[in-house]
């Protein structure tokens, strides 16, 4: 258009008056230097959108957030969690809802306390050599500066929330918040006192939940063990233990030969079948000696025998009869070399066994396994043996072993194996009892911290009972159970991930035998060990807190707490809580006090329960759980009303990332090098529902989507440059056709944004907008309406139209897009109205019902199905060189009647961006011959038009380029 080069008939150049599109909004984001500086102008951001969300009286919207860990830098699971919960704070402010969003940190646990003791050692001082309150606070320090860093790299990555009042489990608040939740417990007699096998950290010398373990693949050594039977009531047949015979054993398999010492019966399943078998054979041609001999006697159940016999290097042998192991006793098989093991070995019944791999027998030892402690309590014994230390070694008393170590703790070993096993294999070859051994390779529990394989071993533990009834009949899995049930899952599926996790799970193991955390702050009365119950106690304990922390629990004295009680008579618990429970209190310190229920008036309301928990789906057995069952037990409900669950992050390759693979994507260099709002695009892209993939390809297809839509952004702030009220076309009926479609479009658009972010799903915001800008706007409206932008006369209604449909969809992208890209949309909207305030404070604008248009909905469906095969035949004949643009062209397209019915009251030569067009009726199919515009050409618009010249006074303009000049040539005159 008024190409520079042409020499016209009146030698003017009409460069000038032509409208093209004028912005200072750059092509390029330049988003690493752009956003710190919109950072800056927002200021208070979160302050200043509640402040006018509560003068609107907006309704209130919750959502706790769950707190990440307070060690080291973000990566990239941080950024993909605080980027959603920022998509749900910005998309509900959005929607015109005040939002409580405050963020939060975790600061207790093992992770802290290990950094502070490596800082310990390195200045030559063990942990045993530092008092726990110069510990304590080193760890509180440590946290601090955590919090302080990972809080500043939130801020940038864009997130909104009341980061000035956030709070962190280490809170003295906190801790005596998190100390009352336990009280209740403890009041309410949902705490007890158990010694049970629980899962231990030999490694980290304390007691796991079952939050805290992961499954790896380990290698164990395996052994078959024989247990020969000294026992049997008149029931068995008589020549069993007959001195014709040799003594039959009973054979066990296990994988953890170190828990053979803690052995104190064997357990069988009452449905199995079992056997009495005799050794007739065995496997010639060995490099060694097996252990089995012939005329040996083994008690197995029938479908494991030839297993058994095949890892034994037994090659024939006789079934001699049945044999049911009820009543039959043995003897430990070391008790031979040691009058410590000379007990008897009952046969108990347990619905545990099965007969799917091992012997059909199960070693049991009730110390250091779950269903071997639960079938020993069940046939009546309460005695459970302690045969392993904190450090994983065996006590002094356990015979043959003491001081041998399960794993190494110390060193380049740590969570090796130690000798236990192998000492205890020897032993049992002396005592001619191994049978076999060898080894496996199965899914085993590690700490998800120190990653070092755990142990089951017994210990004195407090427990929060699962199954008791509580006042009002329910129970605390009762209670869950139901509260599961009321919750809206996001995904669906979910729910069933939870209730299968709460329906399964023992009881809350809830102490932690470490240094750094939340004390459970009582004390157990000496001769009856119950928990002392006094409410002046708990309160003074309580307060003691609130002002000084939970180190004035192991500090001050006793009488402190205890008042008018003995301090002899009463010992303090100086275990710590659960992390686990930490965070699951903190809906009750973090929204439970600013309620209205709770008295308060501030400016920062929120309200209990929360309407959204939103965390990684790993949090179903963690903070999801934890929150659940500290709800249930202390309030009767869950603290939340749905829950959001997003996957894991991993490479392009669909990879776990890890940084000693080096496939890590770091959040902090995306930022430095791309902006926030790539990487916040890229959130909105993928689908968080399942896992997701990050790499620098798959960044630069966002890359590549963010220009489309800043491009999209730019055209429309310059085509939109120097609109006002006044050219604003208000009668729907003015529009012209195209327009009307694009109206519809946003009012369709409009109606799924909402719904999509009502219910999360920010793909489902995004994909369709994209899709709107790149096809809708750029290959159709934009294309077809640059003709009429760029030359119509600016009081003319065609072009009022276009720049007032241009101006609705700025104002609905910058508004749709200002949760997920809100840098990019605040620079747009700040560019164009810079005195308005900030595009985050907008609510989405509201879209008559009227724009709704199925017909040209319609109409343009079947318009572009046309055009489609008209650009092919254009795209061809510029390829032949026919033509050298569309503007040259003048296309003869020939189809069925029903198929150009469509262009009735439509400028078809607009439509297709040429210069003219004829449409003929007939024929089956749509055919397209292009013609040349066989006419001069405007020297303003290039178009070739038959009325180019027909005004005498710009004869190189047609009449339409003739008339806008001559207006805008008598506005400055």
């Amino acid at each position: 258009m008024a190409d520079a080069d042409t020499q016209t008939p009146s030698g003017r150049d009409y460069r000038d008056t032509v409208f093209l599109p004028e912005t200072p909004f750059p092509m390029r984001g330049g988003l690493p230097k752009k956003e710190p500086e919109i950072l800056a102008q927002w200021g208070d951001l979160y302050g200043t959108l509640r402040a006018l969300r509560q003068s609107q009286k907006a309704p209130l919207y919750v959502l706790h957030d769950g707190p990440p860990y307070a060690n080291g830098d973000i990566h990239i699971g941080h950024a993909l969690n605080k980027t959603l919960k920022d998509f749900v704070v910005r998309s509900r402010f959005l929607l015109g809802y005040d939002v409580d969003y405050v963020p939060g940190w975790d600061c207790h646990g093992l992770p802290i306390e290990w950094k502070i003791e490596e800082q310990f050692r390195a200045k030559g001082r063990r942990k045993d050599e530092v008092s726990k309150e110069e510990f304590r606070t080193a760890c509180r320090e440590y946290a601090g500066k955590y919090i302080d860093l990972q809080r500043d790299q939130f801020l940038r990555l864009g997130i909104t929330g009341d980061f000035a009042n956030r709070y962190a489990t280490m809170d003295f608040t906190s801790e005596a918040a998190i100390v009352a939740e336990f009280h209740k417990f403890k009041n309410s007699g949902q705490l007890y006192r158990g010694s049970k096998p629980v899962m231990w950290s030999p490694v980290e010398r304390t007691a796991l939940a079952d939050a805290e373990v992961e499954y790896h693949d380990h290698v164990s050594p395996t052994i078959w063990v024989k247990f020969p039977v000294v026992g049997a009531t008149d029931s068995h047949p008589d020549d069993l233990l007959s001195f014709r015979a040799a003594t039959p054993s009973i054979v066990i398999w296990t994988t953890t030969p170190w828990t053979i010492p803690a052995n104190r019966a064997i357990s069988y399943g009452p449905d199995i079948n079992y056997g009495l078998y005799e050794v007739t054979a065995l496997e010639e041609g060995l490099d060694y000696e097996p252990w089995a001999k012939p005329g040996d006697r083994f008690i197995l159940a029938d479908k494991l025998a030839e297993d058994v016999f095949k890892a034994a290097k037994i090659a024939a042998w006789t079934r001699v009869y049945d044999i049911d192991p009820s009543g039959l006793e043995c003897a430990h098989p070391l008790a031979a070399l040691d009058s410590g093991y000379g007990f008897s070995v009952p046969l108990l019944a347990g619905d545990h066994v099965t007969d799917d791999a091992g012997t059909g027998f199960v070693h049991t030892a009730p110390g250091h396994g779950a269903d071997d402690y639960n079938v020993w309590l069940a046939h009546g014994h309460r005695e459970v043996p302690d045969t392993v230390d904190p450090d994983g070694a065996y006590y002094e008393h356990v015979p043959l072993f003491a001081g041998l170590k399960v794993l190494e703790t110390e060193g380049k070993k740590t969570g090796k194996f130690g000798p236990a096993n192998g000492a205890v294999m020897d032993k049992l070859i002396e005592a001619g009892n191994l049978l076999a051994r060898g080894r496996m390779e199965h899914s085993y529990p590690h700490s998800w911290r120190s990653k070092a394989p755990i142990i089951f071993r017994n210990t004195p533990q407090w427990f929060i009972r699962m199954d008791e009834a509580l006042e009002d009949g329910d129970t605390l899995r009762d209670r869950a159970l139901n509260a599961i049930d009321a919750t809206a899952f996001h995904p669906a599926a979910g729910k069933n991930r939870i209730r299968s996790m709460v329906e399964g799970r023992p009881d809350w193991l809830i102490s932690r035998q470490r240094a750094w955390g939340t004390p459970l702050a009582m004390f157990v009365d000496k001769q009856t060990g119950q928990p002392l119950h006094d409410p002046e106690v708990d309160a003074r304990i309580v307060k003691a807190v609130a002002e000084g922390g939970a180190d004035v629990w192991f500090s001050a004295p006793d009488a402190d707490f205890l008042g008018a009680h003995d301090p002899e008579r009463f010992e303090k618990v100086t275990d710590i809580l659960d992390v686990w429970f930490d965070s699951g209190s903190t809906h009750a310190f973090t929204l439970d006090p600013r309620t209205a229920e709770s008295g308060y008036t501030g400016d920062r309301p929120s309200h209990w329960p929360a309407d959204l928990y939103l965390e990684g789906s790993d949090q179903h057995r963690g903070w999801f759980q934890s929150s659940l069952l500290e709800g249930c037990g202390t309030r009767g409900r869950a603290p939340f009303n749905a829950v959001l669950t997003h996957g894991f992050t991993l490479d392009e390759n669909g990879e776990k990332m890890s940084k000693s693979r080096g496939n890590t994507t770091d959040p902090l260099t995306i930022i430095k090098e791309s902006g926030a709002d790539i990487l916040r695009l890229w959130v909105a892209l993928v689908d968080y529902s399942d896992d997701q993939r990050i790499g620098k390809q798959i960044l630069q297809t966002t890359v590549d989507a963010y220009r489309k839509l800043r491009n999209t952004v730019r055209y429309l702030l310059g085509a939109l440059n120097g609109f006002d009220e006044a050219e604003r076309l208000t009668d729907y009926d003015q529009f012209p056709p195209l327009e009307k479609f694009i109206l519809h479009r946003l009012w369709e658009l409009d109606e799924q944004v909402r719904q999509a972010y009502a219910e999360y799903r920010f793909q489902d915001v995004v994909r369709p907008v994209l899709e709107f800008c790149s096809g809708d706007l750029s290959a159709l409206y934009f294309d077809v309406r640059k003709d009429s932008l760029y030359c119509d006369r600016p009081d003319s209604i065609k072009r009022r139209a276009v720049r007032t449909v241009m101006d609705e969809v700025f104002s609905r992208l910058t508004a749709w897009l200002a949760p997920l890209t809100p840098f990019t949309m605040d620079e747009a909207w700040t560019t164009r109205f810079a005195d308005a305030g900030t595009n985050c404070a907008r609510v989405i604008p509201e879209t008559p019902g009227q724009w709704r248009n199925t017909a040209e909905a319609e109409r343009w469906t079947n318009v572009e199905t046309v055009l489609e095969v008209v650009n092919e035949a254009l795209e061809a004949a510029r390829r032949d060189k026919v033509i050298g643009g569309a503007l040259d062209a003048w296309p003869v397209v020939t189809a069925p009647a029903e198929l150009l019915a469509p262009f009735e009251g439509l400028d078809a030569a607009e439509v297709f961006r040429t210069s003219g067009a004829e449409l003929v009726a007939g024929g089956d199919a749509v055919t397209v011959e292009v013609k040349t515009a066989d006419h001069p050409k405007c020297a303003r618009s290039w178009r070739r038009v038959p009325d180019v010249g027909s005004d005498a006074d710009y004869p190189d303009l047609s009449a339409r380029d003739a008339d806008t000049v001559r207006w805008l040539d008598a506005q400055k005159a």
